[in-house]
């Protein structure tokens, strides 16, 4: 065991986090002395760098990363066939498994139809945290009842048809948002998501982009919501997040459209940081319909 690594227990997030990340990395996703950084990691799995800095060292302390001084943590060879470690953790929070089960369905590792007993067996809940957890996901129209027994995932954005319709919802909704008499632009917040994106321009690795870009994208779209000053703006962007999250990545890593998004992004923020709203607005209405385009619509 490494000197730096504490001896801890972790939490159920924590675990979680080292789990995914050690699947990458015994499937060949992070190669031999690939640098895991904290930053890309939490914005890639929605979370604080705090549950992200605890599960590196759970992975530090099964020897499949390396910690260098002043440099952080970074892959080191695995042997072929090496299993997956096992954790102990503490037991899950109603937040925490909200977003795995999203997380496991994107993954396609949740099956379309499931029952209490089944998330009960596979996340080790109790049955208060699964009974919050499905009451939450159910108000947001991420699952809905099953006539008799049970849930299911609806179709969400997998056909065109739903994809049609939240893209014309959203274009409604965010460009409204933009022009609402409360719209209040928190020029900071414009600066570091700008820094963030063209950062994301700049990397050269294509299958780290995906991930990276749907976290990004995720992130604009919010903080133009949260600027607009009207919380129902604001609920409907991440609700619609919320289920292009579980549609399956395929689905919408489908086209290559990433560079253009980015650049389309960058001039959204200008025209924010100029105050030119209504030109603002207007972007955004051509983004989405390029966007939607892109999918085949």
């Amino acid at each position: 065991m490494l000197d730096h690594v504490q001896a801890f227990r972790p939490t159920a997030l924590q675990v979680d986090l080292a789990r995914r990340i050690a699947r990458e990395i015994l499937g060949g996703a992070h190669v031999t002395g690939t640098h895991l950084s904290e930053e890309l990691l939490a914005r890639q799995y929605q979370v604080s760098r705090t549950p992200v800095r605890a599960a590196l060292k759970l992975l530090a302390m099964q020897d499949l990363i390396a910690y260098k001084q002043n440099s952080g943590y970074f892959v080191r060879e695995v042997v072929d066939g090496a299993p997956a470690p096992e954790w102990q953790a503490q037991g899950l929070t109603s937040d925490e498994l909200y977003r795995i089960i999203i997380e496991d369905r994107a993954g396609r590792l949740l099956p379309d139809s499931f029952t209490d007993r089944d998330l009960l067996q596979r996340y080790a809940v109790t049955r208060s945290v699964l009974a919050k957890t499905l009451v939450r996901l159910s108000a947001e129209a991420l699952i809905e009842k099953r006539k008799g027994h049970g849930w299911r995932f609806p179709n969400s954005l997998e056909d065109a048809q739903a994809r049609a319709e939240s893209y014309r919802f959203r274009s409604a909704v965010e460009c409204a948002g933009l022009l609402e008499p409360d719209f209040r632009a928190d020029a900071p917040a414009l600066m570091r998501m700008r820094a963030n994106h063209l950062a994301l321009a700049e990397e050269q690795n294509l299958d780290a982009v995906a991930p990276e870009f749907f976290t990004i994208n995720a992130e604009f779209h919010e903080m133009l919501a949260r600027f607009s000053g009207n919380r129902f703006v604001l609920q409907t962007v991440q609700q619609q997040n919320q289920l292009r999250r579980l549609a399956s990545r395929a689905t919408l890593f489908q086209m290559p459209r990433y560079a253009a998004s980015i650049q389309e992004h960058l001039q959204i923020i200008q025209a924010v940081l100029d105050k030119e709203l209504e030109w603002a607005a207007a972007l955004m209405r051509q983004h989405l319909r390029l966007d939607f385009k892109a999918t085949g619509g």
